[in-house]
């Protein structure tokens, strides 16, 4: 099948590469042309896992090409995804102009019966007004007024880091259309990656744009919760990482989403629940449990620093701290809405030294997030520990998961650890002469 992708972004990149990988024909459509000059040369914009391979082999078999317009894709296509950004607005809403364009531009050129397919989160309502947009463009062209064109919606459910592996092998595919025949469509496009048909769920539209948003809420929900409950047995003197598995043995609740830490961040968890809390807002309604997963989450960020002035005192001139991870979570270089963003402005602002140490994030901070902040970058993370006072875990990478407590104890001038991801619980750390503080114990 003939298969137009527009967005070369996250989700756009992976949907494309991974149809292609199937043996379609793609063609991945975005405006920045560097960005498509370099996947062309094989440069990918962001890491992820596996991506990097698929999107060279494919290209080298001619299964999947890349292009700035978009009247050079569409000609005979049976699928159009809209994979742009929907950033959110001052108000918390999800800004839909981007998708609107696009679907502006396909009323444009749009000459074969297609699907479009809302692959981009969008707040309910919006397949409608992207259906009412191509249609004002077709009625514009003459002898187009009557083409046939559908629009559903197929929410994406992809986590970073294992986006190749979450849309090679679906634990299910959304997909939500008004007509029978779009989804028996949709069924097909989707039947090479799975084997059990009950993987694909069918509904109406609007019931497919908010299962994204209930998904991400319902998730984002169970780590605020849990962070909250972290929080409650430090003051009554519990252990948080034995309370987890005590809940977590309960099929009802499962060990997901319930590892206490510093709060959630990315693209996704930040904009959907508060996207989700204005579209309530906006049919006068308050989603008081939204509103504090967003607040336990915001406190939450900042729970180390509160840590280390409970040990160091308010005033940190003079000291220095390595911390190690920047990206929101381990196996992607996305800094956006990271702890490590709250962490480090928070140090420097009480005249704080800080070394930065991350796999994967290092470029994005340095071009992005911290270019105009006083950081030093280490090349390995235990030159970040060089002449530092102390040590602040923010990302669970691998590599970080047993380094050496003996050589971090020499190097740490006052041989402290803070992890803000419980990651060495298991560790007797006080045996290598290091004081561990955690979350929620």
């Amino acid at each position: 099948m003939k298969i137009v992708v527009v967005g070369s972004g996250y989700v756009g990149l992976v949907t494309g590469a991974c149809f292609a990988e199937m043996g379609n024909s793609v063609v991945c459509v975005d405006v920045d042309k560097d960005k498509i000059e370099g996947l062309r040369r094989g440069v990918i914009p962001i890491y992820e896992p596996g991506l990097e391979e698929m999107v060279v082999n494919n290209q080298k078999k001619g299964h999947l090409r890349f292009e700035t317009q978009l009247s050079n894709a569409l000609p005979n296509t049976k699928f159009v995804f809209i994979a742009v950004g929907t950033p959110m607005g001052e108000d918390g809403s999800a800004d839909l102009r981007y998708v609107l364009e696009v679907a502006k531009e396909i009323g444009k050129k749009l000459d074969t019966p297609t699907v479009v397919v809302n692959k981009s989160t969008v707040p309910v309502g919006t397949a409608d007004k992207v259906r009412e947009t191509i249609q004002r463009e077709l009625n514009h062209r003459k002898g187009f007024e009557n083409l046939y064109f559908d629009v559903v919606s197929n929410p994406e459910f992809l986590k970073e880091g294992a986006a190749i592996k979450d849309f090679m092998k679906p634990d299910r595919v959304v997909v939500g259309a008004e007509k029978e025949s779009s989804i028996r469509l949709m069924r097909n496009l989707y039947a090479p990656f799975f084997k059990q048909n009950e993987r694909f769920i069918s509904m109406d539209t609007r019931s497919s744009e908010m299962t994204k948003y209930a998904a991400n809420a319902m998730l984002a929900t169970k780590i605020s919760f849990m962070n909250e409950m972290a929080n409650i047995c430090e003051r009554v003197g519990a252990d948080v990482n034995q309370v987890r598995i005590g809940i977590g043995s309960d099929s009802r609740i499962g060990y997901s989403f319930i590892y206490p830490g510093i709060g959630y961040g990315g693209s996704c968890f930040p904009k959907d629940v508060r996207a989700l809390i204005k579209t309530a807002e906006n049919h006068a309604y308050s989603p008081q449990i939204l509103e504090a997963v967003e607040d336990v989450n915001a406190f939450q960020k900042g729970i180390l620093v509160k840590k280390l002035i409970q040990e160091y005192g308010e005033e940190l001139q003079g000291k220095t701290f390595a911390i190690w991870g920047l990206s929101f979570k381990p196996e992607t270089d996305d800094m956006r809405e990271s702890a490590a963003l709250v962490v480090v402005r928070e140090l420097l602002k009480r005249k704080a030294r800080v070394k930065v140490y991350d796999p994967k994030a290092m470029d994005e901070a340095k071009a992005h997030y911290f270019k105009d902040l006083e950081v030093e970058y280490a090349s390995t993370k235990y030159e970040a520990c060089q002449d530092v006072n102390a040590l602040l875990l923010l990302t669970e990478w691998k590599e970080f998961r047993s380094p050496d407590f003996e050589e971090l104890n020499k190097l740490l001038k006052d041989s402290i650890i803070f992890d803000g991801r419980n990651q060495y619980n298991q560790f007797e750390l006080n045996s290598f002469g290091i004081k561990y503080i955690q979350i929620g114990k």
